[in-house]
């Protein structure tokens, strides 16, 4: 990774845009420290570090601490991410958007427009209600319209400039902008997250039991790290066949050899995030109510919530981390199976006279490949419970909060590789054009 690197700051284009990528990033840091005009910024971080469970942890990783600090930047990503997911199952059930997609870059272009005007409008509605929610309580100060909607335009406002930040990274700079974002957002917590883990099992201890601890945390880790390259990088070739037409004689001659790459992890990190979507709602809607925690509901919200599970006080709260185990291979075959269509697959083959070797075209070769995506995504989807249970687990035994692990880890991993091909893409063409000039 390291000599890639240094190779790729030689060649005067992608330096250029290594460059405009690292400046982009730094105005974004400095956005989530400017903090929004009325707004008590020590009353939500109050408020945050009485909350339970690991929603609001999550949420703030995911924008770099700036929803913490309530800061411009404090919605950050989380609209646009929420807007592409909703245009994504959208493209599966609207035929409308189904048939823009096929359009091709035309379509697509139609389809990242809508989705700008969705994360707006999402962005407006999230702004609006933690303003009116929490704006009474001590949030903002002095209360009234006039600093509400400040606050709103505000909020809305630095969302929209992410997502335009995030589309300049794309256009003018290296990798995917809004999944650069995220990757630098999720990292700029991890030295906090190393720092606790460190004081919590190593410093101020025994010399043998801070050696100990410290070489389990690295090899965790590490392990993790393995584990998710593997999830993210691991395929499954499908031979496949054409047959070759004589020009001459109309004949078909001999065949030539191919193959369809399938992920492991098809899903991606998309069945995590709806899983703990799903777990952490009911949690999350209560406390903006202000249910008080008593009566029977009291003790289905501690079902949900992680901070309850793998407890030896509370065992049968951990019924919760089962439930999370089943929504995780529940939403890794359901979104696989919207983005992946076997029929379809088989259909192209059959009229490009392509064929799998031993399998008949048509209905054969649609129930083969419906059979192999099954037991893929099984194996991916075991794959992502180990990555998505190791936090609660580490949390529910030692009381370690981390955040780098699990969700945040498979985004850290995928993001780098995604952008270091797209590095390499770029000097294999730079290399070849050289050669092609010569």
């Amino acid at each position: 990774m390291i000599k890639t690197l240094r190779d790729a700051l030689k060649i005067k284009e992608v330096r250029e845009k290594l460059l405009y990528t690292l400046l982009m990033i730094i105005i974004i840091r400095i956005g989530c420290q400017l903090p929004v005009p009325g707004v008590d910024g020590s009353y939500f971080a109050n408020w945050f570090a009485q909350q339970t469970g690991d929603a609001f942890n999550f949420l703030d990783a995911f924008t770099g601490g700036s929803f913490l600090s309530m800061s411009l930047l404090a919605l950050n990503i989380t609209p646009y991410i929420t807007s592409s997911i909703i245009m994504q199952l959208l493209t599966i059930a609207i035929p409308a958007l189904e048939e823009m997609q096929k359009e091709g870059g035309e379509g697509r272009k139609k389809i990242a427009s809508i989705t700008r005007y969705v994360t707006v409008a999402l962005a407006l509605i999230e702004s609006a209600a933690m303003a009116i929610s929490f704006g009474s309580q001590g949030l903002i100060k002095p209360y009234n319209a006039l600093n509400v909607i400040t606050v709103i335009i505000a909020l809305t406002s630095g969302s929209a400039f992410v997502m335009w930040i995030g589309e300049r990274i794309t256009e003018k700079g290296i990798g995917n902008g809004i999944s650069i974002i995220l990757l630098v957002n999720i990292i700029s917590r991890i030295p906090q997250d190393m720092s606790t883990l460190f004081n919590q099992f190593v410093f101020g201890k025994r010399i043998a039991t801070a050696i100990l601890a410290a070489a389990i945390i690295i090899a965790i880790l590490v392990l993790m790290i393995m584990l998710v390259v593997l999830l993210n990088s691991g395929l499954r070739k499908i031979p496949v066949q054409y047959a070759r037409r004589s020009q001459a004689a109309g004949k078909i001659g001999g065949a030539a050899a191919s193959n369809i790459p399938v992920r492991i992890n098809t899903a991606g990190v998309i069945p995590i995030i709806f899983a703990s979507s799903i777990i952490q709602t009911p949690g999350i809607i209560s406390r903006f109510a202000g249910y008080n925690g008593t009566g029977a509901w009291s003790y289905v919200l501690r079902v949900l919530n992680s901070q309850y599970w793998v407890n030896k006080n509370y065992p049968v709260y951990s019924l919760g981390l089962l439930l999370y185990c089943v929504l995780v291979v529940i939403f890794a075959y359901f979104y696989t199976s919207i983005t992946f269509n076997p029929n379809e697959l088989a259909e192209n083959l059959k009229k490009s006279n392509g064929f799998i070797p031993g399998i008949r075209p048509g209905k054969p070769t649609s129930d083969y490949l419906t059979n192999i995506m099954n037991a893929i995504i099984f194996i991916g989807a075991v794959g992502l419970v180990i990555v998505g249970i190791l936090p609660y687990i580490f949390y529910g035994v030692f009381q370690a909060q981390v955040t780098f692990l699990g969700t945040s880890l498979i985004i850290i991993v995928s993001v780098i590789i995604e952008t270091l091909t797209q590095i390499e893409s770029m000097m294999l063409v730079r290399n070849y054009k050289g050669f092609l000039n010569q």
